[in-house]
């Protein structure tokens, strides 16, 4: 499929066929899911694939027993992983000292590396820690007083930095359904569900949230209600 056929090949699929589809395909997917773009480059997420059938029908009754997960071949758990933040805070401050060495001249190299020790030693640990919505007022204070003489990000509190955190996911679970579509496979992204049942299935640690729940298949007779149906674009368009 070309890039715009997948587009409006892509629909919420709620009943699939007893088919079974490749979980390397999925798989695949999945892999080009991780190439969507994220948040300071920390790609705070996780990728659940299910594929083993009883995984599966627990899920589908903490998905409250909606057709499109008690149908599904398999399923995508999309959970991010605010409470890894550090561990990825290291890792791009070692691949931008690696960058910097490597592409940048070497009269650059002090104040370049300053910038990014800066920024992943200090700046991304403090906006990203949490202490009982504390720290994000103490970060709320520092801004809107720094707002004050010059242009500054206001959405720095704690549930604000959920809120990054999970739009990032998202943006990888357009990107693996798209993906899926080029494939010739359909999804349904779910937020119906019962997250702390869906937590203990999967065993996930307390840090961790899911963001969404994806099933997989291919689209049985019936499995897309209705003709698609969008606002017309002169409402939503506005060029400026």
């Amino acid at each position: 499929m070309t890039f715009e056929e997948a587009i409006y090949h892509r629909r919420s699929t709620r009943l699939y066929k007893d088919e079974p589809i490749d979980a390397d395909k999925v798989k695949r997917c999945l892999e080009l899911a991780t190439m969507a773009p994220n948040s300071s480059n920390m790609q705070l997420w996780e990728f659940y694939h299910v594929t083993d059938p009883d995984v599966l029908k627990k899920l589908a009754v903490a998905c409250l027993g909606q057709q499109a997960a008690s149908t599904a071949q398999q399923m995508v758990v999309f959970v991010t992983r605010q409470d890894l933040h550090r561990k990825r805070e290291k890792a791009m401050l070692a691949l931008e000292t690696a960058n910097v060495q490597k592409n940048s001249p070497k009269e650059k190299h002090a104040n370049r590396l300053k910038r990014w020790q800066l920024y992943y030693g200090r700046v991304m640990p403090f906006l990203y820690a949490r202490f009982f919505g504390l720290l994000g007022l103490l970060r709320k204070l520092i801004v809107n007083v720094v707002g004050l003489f010059r242009p500054i990000t206001y959405q720095v509190s704690e549930g604000d930095m959920k809120v990054v955190v999970h739009k990032t996911c998202a943006l990888a679970a357009q990107t693996f359904m798209l993906a899926m579509s080029a494939e010739g496979y359909d999804t349904c992204p779910m937020e119906g569900f019962d997250s702390r049942r869906a937590k203990r299935i999967l065993k996930l640690p307390y840090g961790a949230q899911i963001n969404m729940i994806v099933s997989c298949g291919i689209r049985a007779e019936g499995g897309v209600w209705g003709d698609r149906m969008r606002i017309p674009f002169e409402e939503v368009y506005h060029r400026v």
